[in-house]
């Protein structure tokens, strides 16, 4: 193992952990809320302020901040450039954009909450809730900043613990000021977001240490954000049109639609820190010509995330009942509830691969000039495929159906235009390595469908922890055996394996 791999390795731990902390304090979180305050008005007011944090989120954390930025930062970093130079040139603006924002939507909030919820029961408290949450903006935007100059820099700890410190933040003040109800959450999540902000502090100041001036002109790449953003809503859209579909379907189809996404989507969540702990070394190839080291990273990165969603999708496949109980089916959750998610959930995993895919191709485009709106309208179509597929009278496994669908079809046409507008990806190159891994989650699957029958009568823990040892076991083995993952450990140059 090189010492970059090695480097990676680590890197992609630390995260790994750091966000399953952050993802385990966000269930605190919930269960918190809902023990408190329970499903009132006070906690409907707080969920439709909160749409202000759900919307900033992916724009200017995860999303197309880090799209615009950490190419940014890699190029300056490519030329040889202080980096506290292009820090001084860029995040007072910023700053000033982010306040901008944050006041606008506080001034905005009567007319937000009226569009968002017009039958809402308490508006004030709505109204109110949302102008303390509009804060996170400025934090949230401040927070993205941050952690792309940091990530650009091979510095991952600190940007990995932004959701542990935001969720801290919202559980100790929904503790503190729980007799001020649902209120205590707005304030919480303000806190959160300040949370976020200050957890990186220290690392960006030992990092870049006192912004230095420059002469050199750097604007704000604002026409660059715009198709990223774009991007992301549209991606989020996806949600939307479930909600807006499931609203007309029997009472409980949005909740078993969102418990089924959510818990789907914790491999795709796992593949993406690979992702994004190779993100800045994917950006200083192709900002600095070097298509052979992009191919190989992309190559790499797809492997990676294919080796991950694979074998967790015939687990959801497989064990779909079992891990809902297991998870779920306690108090008011029936076990009619758990039979309707695990059918939703087994279909969504049908669509992992497409969205790891998505997550780790899409990426690519926002690094090279010219490419910026090709996702756009590869995520257009597939969020069309969605909207005419999702109809209400195929219930909800057809919404997730139609989910599925159109997440793939938005996967293939980003894969399919990256010879054209980034770089040239060999399709045998990524064909080989992700057909073998295919191949061993459909055994694994099989070997966990014949184990499981038989272990019918035992409890759901049990049952659960046996099969997933079966479909382990037996997609290790298959993966061994047609070396399906040597794109993940072979440095190798291609030109220097194609002379051997």
């Amino acid at each position: 193992m090189t010492a970059a791999t090695s480097a990676t390795v680590k890197a992609v731990s630390i995260t790994a952990v750091l966000t399953g902390l952050g993802s385990l304090l966000g269930f605190v979180r919930d269960l918190l809320l809902g023990m408190l305050f329970g499903a009132d008005a006070g906690t409907d007011a707080f969920l439709v302020a909160w749409t202000i944090p759900e919307t900033a989120a992916p724009l200017l954390i995860e999303g197309a901040m880090a799209f615009v930025l950490v190419p940014l930062f890699s190029r300056w970093i490519e030329l040889g450039h202080d980096v506290r130079e292009l820090v001084s040139a860029t995040l007072p603006y910023l700053c000033l954009g982010l306040v901008a924002l944050s006041v606008l939507t506080a001034a905005a909030a009567p007319w937000l909450v009226g569009v968002l919820a017009p039958g809402i029961p308490r508006p004030e408290m709505a109204v109110d809730c949302m102008r303390v949450a509009s804060v996170t903006i400025l934090t949230f935007g401040l927070a993205g900043y941050l952690s792309a100059a940091l990530r650009s820099h091979q510095s991952f700890t600190a940007p990995a613990a932004i959701y542990v410190a935001y969720n801290v933040g919202i559980v100790a003040c929904v503790v503190a000021l729980r007799e001020q109800g649902a209120y205590a959450a707005a304030v919480g999540v303000a806190a959160g977001g300040l949370g976020m902000v200050l957890v990186q502090a220290p690392a960006f100041l030992r990092r870049f240490g006192t912004p230095r001036r420059t002469a050199r002109r750097v604007p704000l790449p604002v026409l660059a954000f715009l198709p990223v953003a774009v991007f992301t809503l549209a991606r989020q859209c996806q949600v939307f049109v479930e909600r807006f579909v499931g609203s007309s379907l029997p009472e409980g189809s949005i909740s078993h639609l969102n418990y089924a996404q959510k818990i789907a989507q914790v491999p795709m969540v796992l593949s993406l820190i690979v992702a994004t702990v190779s993100f800045p070394q994917l950006a200083r190839a192709i900002s600095a010509g070097d298509d052979g080291r992009a191919r190989r990273r992309m190559t790499r990165d797809l492997v990676a995330a294919s080796a991950i969603v694979l074998p967790a999708a015939a687990v959801l496949i497989v064990c779909a009942p079992d891990l809902v109980a297991v998870l779920l089916q306690y108090g008011a959750f029936t076990a009619a509830d758990t039979e309707a998610t695990a059918q939703i959930m087994r279909v969504y995993a049908l669509g992992l691969l497409g969205q790891a895919v998505v997550g780790a191709v899409s990426r690519a485009y926002f690094c090279r000039a010219g490419s910026y709106w090709y996702p756009t309208a590869a995520m257009a179509a597939g969020l069309a495929v969605t909207v005419v597929l999702a109809r209400p009278s195929w219930g909800t496994t057809g919404i997730a159906a139609a989910n599925a669908a159109g997440i793939t079809l938005t996967a293939l046409l980003l894969v399919a235009g990256l010879r054209r507008r980034v770089i040239t990806l060999p399709p045998r190159a990524v064909a080989r390595p992700i057909g073998g891994l295919l191949l061993a989650a459909t055994a694994a699957a099989g070997a966990g469908w014949a184990v499981r029958a038989p272990a019918a009568d035992l409890p759901e823990l049990v049952r659960l922890t046996v099969t997933g040892a079966a479909i382990a076991a037996v997609f290790c083995a298959v993966v061994v055996a047609t070396r399906a993952v040597t794109a993940l450990t072979d440095d190798t140059p291609t030109r220097m394996r194609g002379r051997a």
